[in-house]
């Protein structure tokens, strides 16, 4: 530090951003407090080296020593080719001095080497200082340690390309690998091969043996499937139990025959989980590349395609992709097409679902349901076009005509004098990922006139805990808003009930398949029950859907649920039947009746 010292000069530092950290940029100036400079380069968090013309170290402040390990004393006198690492190649230690020489600088990033000998990833600048007759007389070096940002960049980049539960490749990476795959294919004039798998009847394990067991049996799975392939080929989990095989460098086809045997083979041997020994099958579908497909989305559709008629015919079996199938896919697509325009054909309509207090038989809500009446082929079944729109990204803008038109019926009735009541709509998890959800249900809202009180959204667990922790903030912001909020087809997702109880939800919704046959079958009753006892005690609402009977509703009426919808009252019907139904509404001794409209 000495001999710059004598130079009778400080360095005053300007502030400018570089790349993630401020760095100073130096100008000599003249300045009699020689102690400001010092206190200046002791207290900053970037290394910092001043080097003279020959690059022989003339000062390190502590920060230095912090990063790199050397202390003053070791570097001071030497020349700053030592802590050059050696990682990096030689072009860029050329090209970094070429811009050093020619512009007085050059900044970027440099892997060095610690005094202890572990390495870091550190963001370097280098500035010159010319003396009165324009000669360098020094090199300001200023430098900060990036390591654990980079790490933690590394770790997002894999963590978007690997499914958390089972650290197998994702979507986005398959489809990366088999873009790849397929342009090989094309040269070397092979195959690629698409596997989809479903394991069979896993929700029956899920809803035996919890969520922890069917995560392990996943993970275990998953590693089965990963040895019973070749090397080269791309295992990856696409959500919930459903696997997709990428198999490059295809010649013989007979080698799938061989691989799914061994996939059937492998997967249903006993898992021993927790206690527990289960047995699982799968079922498998194929398709080829150029055969079955020219990209990596109608290869994959095909598969699947084929997977569900592996389940159709028994389970436990693998199909290749066939003309049937391509029809059927054929009829997909003719469906997508027309959906594209029965919004702006005014072809969709809603019809509403009364729902009712178990107490008093009062009409005190409505579900939105979707219904498409297509001009040639008459009534379509949401069953049909729902799981195409969800596909294709039309949900979206479908999903917002039925907010609006819903929100705008329920307004409508209010202001025929109407007793008030909530509108339910369905939010699919493709909805529930749109970043303006929030923005679009209080437009909806706000252009319908009615208050966020009349809405109530029902969202499924499953479209909740792809993201748990930002879809407890979208829940607050519309909970506190005052919109109404259900859990719908309670039991059949894969919620935690640590979540459930910090999300903002105002009801839960029993799906009709524990309640259809809750009067016969002791499991569903149990699981009924269950479900309306936890709501109590979370201070939640609780609906039963797809009542039928009058001995599911005595039932649930016994075990305290709070309301129900479903046939036994009525169908799903028009917005005027809907009206007629309402205004039929007498009541006598606490009881409401209303005539059947359905």
């Amino acid at each position: 530090m000495e001999n710059l010292l004598n130079l009778d000069v400080i360095i005053e530092c300007d502030e400018v951003e570089v790349s993630g950290f401020e760095a100073p940029v130096m100008h000599i100036v003249a300045e009699p407090d020689i102690r400001l400079f010092a206190r200046i380069f002791d207290t900053i968090h970037e290394g910092v080296i001043v080097s003279n013309a020959e690059n022989n170290i003339e000062f390190v402040n502590p920060a230095f020593s912090m990063i790199t390990g050397y202390t003053r004393e070791e570097v001071s006198g030497k020349n700053m080719y030592m802590l050059y690492s050696g990682l990096m190649e030689e072009p860029l230690y050329r090209f970094m001095w070429h811009s050093i020489n020619e512009t007085g600088r050059w900044q970027g990033e440099m892997a060095n080497i610690h005094k202890n000998g572990t390495s870091y990833v550190e963001w370097l600048s280098i500035h010159t200082l010319k003396d009165e007759q324009g000669l360098v007389s020094h090199y300001i070096t200023i430098f900060s340690d990036i390591s654990e940002r980079k790490t933690a960049e590394a770790r997002l980049v894999y963590m978007a390309k690997h499914d958390v539960l089972t650290d197998l490749p994702n979507r986005v990476l398959l489809q990366d690998r088999l873009i790849q795959a397929i342009i090989h294919a094309e040269q070397e004039k092979c195959s690629v091969a698409v596997m989809v798998m479903d394991i069979d009847r896993f929700k029956v394990v899920n809803d035996a043996l919890g969520h922890l067991v069917g995560d392990k049996l996943l993970q275990e799975a998953a590693n089965r499937i990963r040895e019973a392939v070749r090397a080269g080929d791309t295992v990856s989990r696409q959500g919930g139990d459903e696997f997709v095989i990428m198999l490059p460098n295809i010649v013989e086809t007979s080698i799938l025959d061989t691989i799914a045997l061994e996939l059937l083979k492998v997967v249903s041997a006993p898992y021993f989980i927790n206690g527990n020994e289960i047995e699982v099958t799968t079922s498998i579908g194929i398709s080829l590349f150029p055969s079955h497909g020219q990209d990596g989305d109608v290869l994959i559709k095909h598969a699947d395609a084929a997977m569900y008629y592996a389940k159709k015919v028994g389970r436990n079996n693998y199909q290749f992709f066939t003309r049937e199938m391509r029809e059927r896919a054929q009829e997909h697509m003719a469906i997508e097409k027309k959906l594209r325009r029965a919004l702006e054909r005014n072809e969709l309509c809603l019809h509403y679902q009364p729902q009712v207090d178990l107490r008093n038989g009062r009409i005190i809500g409505a579900e939105s349901l979707l219904r498409w009446n297509h001009p040639e082929s008459g009534m379509i079944s949401p069953a049909q076009f729902i799981p195409v729109a969800e596909e294709n990204g039309m949900i979206v803008p479908i999903g917002e005509w039925v907010l609006l038109e819903a929100c705008r019926q329920n307004q409508a009735w209010r202001e025929m004098g109407f007793p008030e009541i909530t509108m339910a709509v369905n939010l699919s998890a493709v909805q529930f990922r749109q970043k303006d959800l929030g923005e679009v249900i209080v437009a909806a809202l706000y252009k319908a006139g009615l208050d966020a009180s009349g809405l109530e959204l029902e969202i499924t667990e499953g479209a909740v805990m792809q993201d748990a922790e930002a879809a407890i903030s979208l829940l607050r912001v519309l909970k506190d808003f005052g919109v109404n909020l259900s859990m719908d087809d309670f039991g059949t997702g894969y919620s935690s009930l640590s979540y459930l109880k910090r999300f903002p939800i105002n009801k839960l919704k029993i799906d009709q398949s524990f309640v259809r046959d809750a009067t016969i079958n002791s499991d569903d009753a149990a699981i009924t029950s269950t479900i309306i006892s936890m709501g109590r005690n979370l201070k939640l609402k609780v609906i039963a859907e797809g009542v039928e009977t009058a001995e599911q509703l005595a039932f649930l009426k016994q075990q305290g649920c709070d309301e129900m919808q479903g046939y036994f009252f009525s169908r799903p019907i028009p917005a005027e039947q809907f009206a007629r139904l309402m205004a039929s509404a007498r009541e006598s001794d606490g009881q409401w009746h209303y005539d059947n409209y359905s």
